[in-house]
């Protein structure tokens, strides 16, 4: 069977995703201390405000912090990736009762795409020019330079 899509591209689009990720991470973060009006402790408290469990801004803010430091350089991308999926389905969900769908509105439209973004990367792995750190365990979700094949 012919495929349509380019293995040899795959791990430059792996790139191109994770440092969009990061990217993205990096300038939510950015958000939250210094542009959210109330700061990071407004933020912060707003889960306690909703009934979240004490936990959520800690796996949050986690979430966030890793996205930001280790997809850019792809240490761990297929973990980091999942590890944040969580994360942004529970913002969806947040939103989507608050605001509804369509981003416009402030609703869960954004927050659903980048969680499909984080499990295409998951998918995809490190990609092209990843640090790559010895003893970390990457045979846990398979070899980031594994191919795939078609039949």
């Amino acid at each position: 069977m012919d495929s349509m899509c380019e293995p040899a591209t795959w791990p430059y689009a792996a790139l191109v995703l994770r440092v969009t990720l990061g990217l993205l991470f990096i300038v939510h973060l950015y958000w939250k201390f210094r542009i959210h009006d109330g700061g990071f402790v407004k933020w912060w408290s707003n889960f306690a405000t909703n009934g979240y469990p004490w936990f959520v801004p800690y796996y949050v803010v986690s979430a966030e912090v890793l996205g930001a430091l280790l997809l850019i350089p792809g240490i761990q991308t297929r973990l980091v990736s999942l590890y944040a999926v969580p994360m942004m389905l529970g913002a969806a969900h947040f939103w989507s009762v608050r605001k509804g769908f369509f981003f416009t509105a402030g609703g869960s439209e954004l927050t659903l795409v980048w969680a499909v973004m984080l499990l295409v990367q998951a998918m995809l792995g490190d990609g092209a020019f990843a640090v790559r750190l010895a003893g970390l365990g990457t045979e846990l979700l398979g070899s980031a330079t594994s191919k795939a094949t078609f039949g």
